[in-house]
């Protein structure tokens, strides 16, 4: 389904679109764990929501293909992830989410702080999951530490836990960098390295950058090490309102989902991180938007962490919740995740998504539980996640017939 063609069929109506983003539902059975956290969760909310409406899964980017937080969000607001214009870096998205100005031309990375080893491997990715007040004393400590004479201008902004973003600032530069980040332990970061001749000024200015964070950082116990990916630019998409005319708002605790829901042309409400807090928000908001993103970090934590009681426990408290958002009475209400987060893989993966759509037009099918194995069954079968929107714009009344 073409965002051309659903422009062109938008109309607008008083419906209340409502998705739901479990980030990082989706899970395995695998020989070691013969049940996914879906299936072992007390979750009769969820069920009744799978009995009462149509059920199916989607694949995020395409078959085999493992999809980023950006991606993966960007094709259920509809984009194709795929195409050049919706291909946006990670840091515009942290440095949006976490309300830092950008402008064109700026370059953003998203940063994290990391462990290394006597050697200079990477024992920690994180950083044993700082807290975010640490990740603030340290982000003090880089901003001293940028050199006086780099010729750029450098901002540092503190995020959520060890997460932080590095913002570039000055004449002639370029994303064109590699990510630090190697995405495991037991090798040394990924040197700076321009993938493109234009960005070699640019990964010089970093390379001088980390080396002095490196030297400043030598003396911490566990922060060591400073990780970046998703060099980029401010994109050029077009929104959500300017495409369907609905009013989008997001609800979201962390930085990157409220970054890319900001790309989009959504207002970003201040949110905490439970489903309960994102809810409070959601019940003074409600009246404001036609279409309202709620976003749950919780379950995609378990999954990288490989914690399968964290991810059950986490699916449990949201069902406790849901029926506060059933009470708003949304006419469309889809729930699913950007992408799996297997626990046995602890990291993001390709596998599909579960998805429960439910609305008064809604094709009832025979299933009855939300998990994985359930809704292959289910009457919307397998589909990119990139056509969920143009299913809610029907399911609300919001497209015109096509053709005579």
């Amino acid at each position: 389904m073409s965002i051309e063609l659903l422009e062109r069929l938008s109309q607008p109506n008083e419906s209340k679109l409502v998705l739901l983003v479990l980030d990082g539902v989706g899970d395995l059975r695998t020989p070691s764990q013969p049940r996914t956290p879906l299936e072992m969760a007390d979750t009769p909310n969820l069920d009744a929501l799978a009995a009462a409406g149509s059920t199916g899964r989607i694949v995020p980017v395409e078959p085999g293909i493992t999809p980023g937080s950006g991606p993966g969000h960007l094709a259920l607001f509809g984009y194709d992830p795929r195409e050049p214009e919706a291909d946006i870096g990670r840091g515009v998205l942290e440095a949006l989410g976490a309300d830092v100005e950008i402008r064109a031309g700026d370059v953003a990375a998203r940063g994290n702080f990391a462990s290394a080893d006597e050697d200079g491997n990477v024992t920690d990715r994180r950083a044993g999951r700082i807290s975010t007040e640490e990740c603030r004393r340290l982000v003090e400590k880089l901003r001293g530490a940028v050199p006086d004479d780099l010729g750029i201008e450098v901002r540092i902004q503190a995020g959520e836990g060890h997460r932080f973003v590095l913002l570039l600032r000055g004449r002639e530069l370029s994303p064109e960098l590699a990510d630090t980040d190697p995405q495991q332990t037991g090798v040394p970061p990924e040197p700076v390295r321009a993938v493109e001749p234009e960005g070699e000024r640019t990964a010089e200015a970093v390379r001088r950058l980390l080396r002095s964070f490196e030297e400043t950082l030598a003396d911490e116990e566990r922060a060591n090490r400073v990780l970046l990916r998703g060099f980029s630019t401010l994109p050029a998409l077009r929104t959500l309102e300017e495409l369907y005319g609905i009013r989008c708002g997001a609800f979201a605790g962390y930085p990157l989902y409220r970054g890319v829901a900001a790309v989009c042309g959504m207002e970003k409400l201040p949110s905490g991180q439970s489903f309960g807090e994102i809810l409070d928000r959601v019940e003074e908001s409600w009246d404001r938007f036609d279409y309202l993103f709620l976003h749950v970090k919780k379950t995609d934590q378990a999954g990288e962490d490989g914690s399968l009681e964290d991810k059950v426990a986490a699916l449990e408290a949201v069902n406790r919740e849901l029926p506060r958002l059933l009470d708003l009475g949304p006419d469309v209400l889809a729930v699913t995740g950007d992408h799996s987060t297997p626990a046995p893989m602890k990291r993001h993966s390709w596998h599909p998504v579960p998805l429960v759509l439910v609305s008064e037009t809604a094709f009832v099918d025979p299933v009855e539980r939300y998990d994985e194995a359930s809704v292959i069954g289910g009457h919307l079968g397998t589909i990119p996640s990139r056509h969920l929107l143009g299913l809610m714009l029907a399911h609300g009344g919001r497209l015109a017939k096509f053709g005579a």
